[in-house]
């Protein structure tokens, strides 16, 4: 990749896809496990012409990283488990104004308070449904610091293309672990850049009238045209409506403009999947331990295989379909009471053969753990 090679960690990793990709404005709230992203960002924006405001916490953070991001600047920040719950209402806002912006969750246990440093991925279904309303949303995570750095990349390209908010779901071992990355040369990587309209000033623009492509191009507010913003259900003007057969028809946009294109955004690896009797899925740091035993299972013989899940939201439910349907029996390995396992089970041909491999101690699951379970459901004991 002709770049620079780095010792990192994932928080720093995450800073250093952001900066790839364009950001130039980053306002948050310190929280274990994610603080490092936010001390990076203070000391690299400002060398790139950006800007870094601490706020006095989380729900002005995502209310002014939804500010920034209107105003022209690819925007991000960065929190855990509590401060993720205060960003929910701003979050919302997000999606009903269509403001790309990128949200990194680093996740620890809860609920409340928990366990500030230790691991989980228990913040699954929050991602998904935290904002109140009908909704979609785009979230992804990753399982080593080289994938940290290309899925925050990614996360700021999707959130370019489709007008909306993107969640980073790292978690707290894949976030403080380090490891060898590699920054690629610019241009290596494709980079989304904002999609400005070409109207002309003084001529009417309508800032929620989507173009063949689907895509909504967008002027700097406080720029050359006068809009506006709400999050109330609005016309292609911004403004508030109460007319049904618009009303219908945002909610729908808001949701097939992600539903419909699961397919498109499902990002994943796959190991050992050709010939698979026993298949793993798994994400996030959960999945590391998951590919060390099935490395260790086919050193052995053992048809067993896994399914990294990089996209968590759209669920890619195709893909698990396609990837599990020879399998005799399937385990999801995360850490949490089965947010993934639910879905899952919701879209295999019988769910009656899908286990769940979990810890809810903030330890990590391990490949002895993942390997008591699976003598157990073969019926040879521990």
């Amino acid at each position: 990749m002709s770049g620079e090679i780095r010792f990192v960690q994932g928080n720093e990793a995450c800073v250093r896809g952001a900066l790839y990709a364009g950001v130039r404005f980053f306002a948050g709230y310190p929280i274990t496990p994610s603080t490092e992203i936010a001390e990076h960002l203070s000391e690299e924006l400002p060398r790139v012409r950006g800007r870094f405001v601490q706020m006095e916490d989380e729900i002005a953070s995502m209310c002014a990283v939804c500010g920034a991001s209107l105003a022209g600047s690819k925007a991000m920040t960065a929190t855990s488990g509590p401060g993720f719950s205060l960003k929910q209402e701003a979050l919302g806002y997000a999606i009903m104004a269509e403001i790309p912006c990128v949200i990194v969750n680093v996740q620890r246990g809860g609920p409340s308070t928990g366990l500030p440093t230790e691991c989980s991925q228990g913040d699954v279904m929050q991602a998904r449904w935290g904002a109140h309303g009908d909704h979609s949303i785009i979230a992804l995570t990753a399982s080593s610091i080289q994938d940290v750095f290309s899925m925050t990349v990614e996360a700021f390209n999707l959130a370019e293309t489709y007008r909306t908010p993107v969640v980073l779901l790292f978690d707290e071992v894949i976030g403080h672990m380090r490891e060898k990355l590699e920054i690629p040369a610019p241009g290596v990587l494709p980079v989304v850049e904002r999609l400005h309209t070409d109207v002309p000033e003084g001529v009417n623009y309508h800032p929620y009238l989507p173009r063949e492509d689907g895509r909504l191009p967008m002027s700097d507010f406080g720029g050359v045209h006068r809009y506006n913003v709400t999050g109330l259900h609005h016309d292609i003007w911004g403004f508030p409506t109460q007319n049904a057969t618009q009303i219908v028809k945002l909610n729908y946009h808001l949701y097939d403009k992600i539903e419909n294109r699961a397919h498109i955004l499902a990002r994943w690896k796959e190991y050992f999947l050709e010939d698979a009797e026993q298949v793993l899925v798994s994400y996030g740091s959960s999945a590391r331990s998951a590919r060390h035993l099935v490395e260790g299972r086919r050193a052995k013989g053992d048809r067993i295989g896994l399914l990294e899940l990089q996209t968590l939201w759209p669920f890619p439910a195709q893909l698990v379909r396609e990837k599990t349907a020879r399998a005799k029996s399937v385990f999801v390995v995360e850490m949490n009471m089965g947010q993934i396992c639910a879905q899952v089970k919701n879209v295999v041909v019988n769910p009656d053969r899908v286990f769940l491999v979990n810890r809810m101690d903030g330890k990590l699951v391990t490949p002895t753990d993942i390997g008591q379970i699976m003598r157990v459901i073969e019926g040879r004991g521990y």
